[in-house]
């Protein structure tokens, strides 16, 4: 079929199929700041969802309807599902929500806090739950030595 004979609609109703959002099948454990990010996130997207029904509904702007629409399941089920898990008040063994900081080999010092999948930023400081490098390092206690990515490092503060 020659271009000349496609409508221009075709192509906004493909960008208008969205897939849904990926949702992890591990628990959707969250700190205080992570359920608040879900919260805020899902204000977002209903704010979004009631913006594009008001400029016009489907017809003029799917796309943004089908966003709007996507945000509003995942941002929805991430909610439904949150497990509000509070930082220890003893901070005797690495747990959810701590901060950790460890020695490498080489020497250099790390740092980071382990929260639930929607709030990890590494760049920030902040990994995942379910990552291999908190996994390596929960329940241990300061002083443990764990591998993390092939290489031994030394547990020296818990916050």
């Amino acid at each position: 079929m020659s271009v000349a004979f496609t409508r221009e609609e075709d192509s906004e109703a493909a960008a208008a199929d969205l897939p849904d959002r990926p949702i992890s099948s591990h628990p959707n454990l969250v700190t205080p700041q992570g359920l608040a990010q879900l919260e805020a996130g899902l204000a977002q997207a209903r704010a979004a969802y009631s913006a594009a029904q008001a400029e016009g509904g489907v017809s003029t702007d799917r796309t943004a309807m089908a966003r709007a629409t996507r945000d509003l399941r995942y941002f929805g089920a991430r909610r439904a599902s949150a497990q509000l898990i509070e930082k220890p008040k003893t901070l005797d063994r690495v747990a959810f929500g701590c901060t950790v900081t460890f020695q490498r080999e080489d020497g250099r010092t790390q740092s980071f806090r382990i929260v639930g999948e929607d709030e990890a930023d590494p760049a920030a400081g902040s990994v995942s739950h379910v990552s291999p490098l908190a996994q390596a390092v929960l329940g241990k206690e300061i002083g443990d030595t764990v591998m993390v990515a092939g290489r031994s490092v030394e547990i020296t503060d818990v916050e």
